[in-house]
């Protein structure tokens, strides 16, 4: 280890005694700091002079200067750029979906209306089986629907557009028909398609109705026997 001894200070001084104290002090020898020492020191400068974690995450992203606030700004303005991009591809795209099932629901709404006419009795009875799920929101589904019911020259398929008819009969136009056509039906099947209806769907008048033909004995006797026990009527 070398020795360094303080230099001597320069101290105007008459007094012996301070003189020998200082040229004491002067020959005593001092340390170097240790190997250790100087490495922890060096060490803590090193990290003193070095940049802080926020400053190096600024840095990193940028955002260290002008430039980097400018550059966050852009980030953010493309950000909500893109946003209303995917926003209005997604309106459009429901706008396109909506179109297409209103075309399919068009298409499909025509296919009723010709299955309803076509001459062939099965896809007349197709058509009839699809337009009972149509014929309470669409007027001229169910208008084609009663005239199958009322004139069609199969009665099963006239049996059948009544069942598709359903709460149709509540419509005044509509219920009037179905109660005539009740009335002067000829054919037994149709009869009891028309009973069923007005016993599920029809209102109190119409049930009246019914009472009113089966007393007067102007159904059928299995159906009159039928009306009046669905009733709660006893037949004397």
């Amino acid at each position: 280890m070398s020795e360094k001894h303080i230099s001597k200070l320069p101290l105007d001084s008459n007094d012996q005694r301070e003189n020998a104290l200082w040229d004491l002090l002067e020959s005593v020898p001092q340390d170097e700091p240790s190997a250790k020492l100087r490495q922890g020191f060096y060490r803590k400068l090193e990290q003193a002079t070095k940049p802080g974690l926020v400053t190096r995450l600024r840095e990193f992203l940028g955002f260290s200067g002008n430039a980097g606030w400018v550059t966050a700004a852009v980030c953010l303005i493309a950000g909500v750029a893109t946003g209303q991009l995917l926003e209005e591809t997604a309106d459009d795209a429901s706008g396109h979906l909506a179109a297409l099932e209103q075309n399919v629901n068009l298409l499909n709404r025509t296919l009723v209306l010709d299955r309803l006419n076509n001459e062939e009795p099965g896809k007349r009875l197709r058509g009839v089986m699809d337009a009972a799920y149509l014929a309470g929101d669409d007027a001229d589904i169910a208008r084609q629907l009663l005239t199958v019911a009322t004139s069609d020259r199969v009665n099963s398929i006239r049996s059948a557009a009544v069942e598709s008819l359903g709460s149709n009969i509540n419509s005044p136009a509509i219920g009037e028909q179905l109660m005539d056509t009740l009335q002067r039906a000829e054919s037994p099947l149709v009869q009891l398609a028309l009973i069923d209806l007005v016993l599920r769907n029809g209102s109190n008048q119409q049930l009246d109705r019914l009472l009113t033909l089966a007393n007067n004995g102007q159904l059928y006797p299995d159906l009159q026997r039928h009306v009046l026990t669905s009733l709660g009527r006893d037949m004397t």
